[in-house]
């Protein structure tokens, strides 16, 4: 298939792009700058353009069979006034330029959109599955509005499967790349309680899961991307801490967390527990379940 992708140089996108040309379909990221950096395969493409703005780069969409939307501003910051328009605008900006450059006939293109699964908004202890509305913070709302928006690619009789990421576990970046150096320098522990969730994907799974949802093509509507054993925050420290052998019990404390992070702060210290009941209702096989399993296989191979 070729696939038409935003986000690609991204710690995500760059990991998927591999995998998707793996499986042997081509790839065309759109892509602001080059900086020489970027991977350089068969099969792969780069068109240059800004997703948020109406450019030439649209009239490219309608020669792909499958688009896959991960572009948007990293949450990880103090959110200010002027950070939510950001984070706001240039998902859902984004994504408005992708459905409207969408063929009026659209009925064989699959558009994947990502989300988060902070889309239910604080449940406690609660499961949360794909059935269940969306919650009232900002990142909830945030959230709704960006899946609300791809949504409406089913008015040009696409098929639309909104993907509600976990927290990426992955080598070389995200959530790991800043909390491996703290427990090497003995400064790793719980945020807050640690008794908060902790929703959390193998890189891996979440690439095989877009394999798998490229192949199943009668799903379609919200997919939570994220292991099926979520793990609370402090069982989280203690496996990073028995795998690099460090403690793990100094805790961040959470008034500091709020201080400095403000209501960011609020999305680490309470978190969800979510679980992805329609892919495993659909039969895939998640390779690394278990989160300290999953974290061997980074850590020690890194």
């Amino acid at each position: 298939m070729k696939i038409f992708m935003t986000g690609g140089t991204g710690f995500v996108g760059t990991y998927l792009v591999k995998r998707l040309i793996s499986e042997g379909h081509a790839v065309t990221i759109l892509t602001q700058a080059l900086s020489g950096t970027e991977l350089k395969m068969t099969g792969l493409s780069y068109l240059m353009g800004h997703p948020t703005m109406k450019e030439k780069w649209q009239e490219a969409l309608p020669d792909h069979d499958v688009i896959i939307n991960l572009a948007g501003a990293s949450i990880f910051s103090r959110w200010t006034p002027e950070q939510k328009k950001i984070l706001l605008s240039s998902r859902i900006e984004t994504t408005r330029n992708l459905v409207e450059a969408l063929p009026d006939n659209a009925k064989n293109i699959t558009f994947f959109s990502t989300s988060a699964v902070g889309y239910y908004g604080f449940h406690e202890d609660e499961e949360l599955t794909e059935n269940l509305p969306a919650g009232n913070d900002f990142l909830a709302q945030l959230a709704y509005a960006w899946e609300q928006e791809a949504l409406r690619a089913q008015n040009k009789g696409a098929r639309v499967v909104i993907t509600r990421f976990g927290i990426v576990l992955g080598k070389n970046g995200g959530a790991l790349g800043q909390m491996i150096p703290l427990f090497k320098y003995f400064l790793g522990g719980p945020l807050g309680s640690g008794r908060q969730w902790f929703s959390w994907v193998h890189m891996d799974d979440l690439a095989q899961a877009f394999i798998f949802l490229l192949k199943n093509t009668e799903i379609k509507g919200a997919v939570n991307l994220c292991s099926p054993e979520p793990v609370r925050n402090v069982d989280l420290g203690r496996a990073i801490g028995k795998i690099l052998h460090r403690p793990s019990f100094i805790p961040a404390p959470g008034f500091m967390i709020k201080l400095i992070l403000g209501e960011f702060g609020s999305v680490l210290l309470r978190g969800q527990r979510v679980i992805p009941r329609r892919l495993l209702d659909a039969g895939f096989q998640f390779k690394y379940p278990n989160v300290e399993e999953a974290l061997k296989t980074i850590i020690l191979s890194s």
